[in-house]
């Protein structure tokens, strides 16, 4: 049986010109900063974004962590929304290995902070306060739906913070596709704030790596945590080859991932059983609740899978598909008939 894979952008394979690349890559010791082919993919990224400097690391995980603990000392707090992937999914790295309380704040229906609620989160100076190290930002944002923020939004946010002396971080997964869905070069959203990580291996579909990106000062402390974290590699050249690809070659192609989002969504929309808000389909993700009754998530998505279709759970009810690379359109069809066939059936218990 053939299998649809959209649980998520980072199950994409590296394409032929990557494997060569790959291959082919001239490599020396990262660690000592010798690899050129790290070094290349290093400076490219950070001329992408629009910083100075730029730091190749094993995951975006990795990326924000090493961001939260070079911003921040031992106390310090960090403000995020309270949908933020880093208080969702980074198992508390920042809590755990750098003493980082989290100060959450609402995110909206498109996963925006409200300016005054952010300023109302950063402490002011007096002792029993931990003191506010820094103000994370998401975009596109994961838990809302992919949804995106605009220049303007995360501009209101980074001059509340900076007004009171604070950073601002940006989770920059899929900031490629943020700028694609708002028409605008990345460096136009990248400009609001100090530092930005950013993935190769979603939307990109490289095999692995993700870059943290900010001022060559900051990049260069952030190499210590990078070290701490033993995120610090030799001949990583092998792996980076892929990643000069993927922000070369593979940065067109990402609205064709969000039509195919967009004319999936539309479809589902329409089935009895599913409650979708197309107005947060804006890039690649697709998000809904799923209301037919007699269905459990496990029991959907299991019977979902036995006809060849894997999407993934999002809590309680919640669902998600993601469009990416190396799905045709005619997958995306089959997808949704699988939907539909699944949807018109008694509920049974897929073993």
């Amino acid at each position: 049986m053939h299998l649809i894979d959209l649980r998520s952008d980072t199950v994409t394979h590296p394409t032929p010109e990557m494997r060569d690349a790959m291959a082919r890559a001239e490599v020396g010791d990262d660690q000592s900063g010798e690899d050129p082919t790290v070094n290349r993919l290093e400076e490219l990224a950070a001329e992408m974004v629009g910083k100075e400097a730029a730091m190749y690391v094993p995951s975006g995980i990795m990326g924000n962590l090493c961001a939260l603990l070079t911003h921040c000392g031992r106390g310090d707090e960090v403000v995020m929304g309270d949908q933020n992937h880093i208080f969702w999914y980074e198992s508390g790295g920042g809590a755990a290995l750098g003493g980082l309380p989290y100060h959450t704040v609402r995110n909206g229906r498109y996963g925006e902070l409200d300016p005054s609620e952010v300023n109302a989160a950063i402490r002011p100076p007096r002792s029993g306060f931990a003191p506010t190290g820094l103000v994370c930002l998401e975009n596109t944002h994961n838990r809302c739906g992919g949804t995106v923020l605009s220049r303007e939004q995360m501009q209101s946010v980074a001059d509340v913070a900076h007004e009171r002396g604070v950073p601002v971080h940006l989770d920059g997964a899929r900031i490629f596709n943020a700028a694609a869905h708002l028409g605008v070069p990345v460096p136009e959203l990248t400009s609001t704030v100090d530092t930005v990580q950013f993935c190769l291996s979603k939307g990109l579909s490289a095999p692995v790596g993700s870059l943290l990106a900010g001022p060559a000062p900051f990049v260069s402390e952030a190499r210590k945590a990078r070290k701490m974290l033993g995120g610090a590699m030799r001949q990583a050249g092998v792996i980076a080859a892929a990643g000069i690809v993927a922000l070369e070659k593979m940065v067109d192609r990402i609205p064709e991932d969000h039509e195919q989002a967009r004319r999936l969504a539309e479809r589902i929309s329409q089935l009895p059983g599913i409650e979708l808000d197309l107005s947060t389909v804006q890039t690649n993700i697709v998000v809904f609740e799923l209301t037919a009754e007699g269905w459990s998530p496990e029991e959907f998505t299991a019977a979902l899978a036995a006809e060849g279709l894997r999407i993934s759970s999002f809590g309680a009810r919640r669902l998600r598909v993601v469009a990416h690379h190396g799905i045709e359109p005619e997958e995306y069809a089959r997808a949704a008939d699988i939907f539909e066939s699944v949807l018109t059936r008694t509920p049974v218990l897929v073993r």
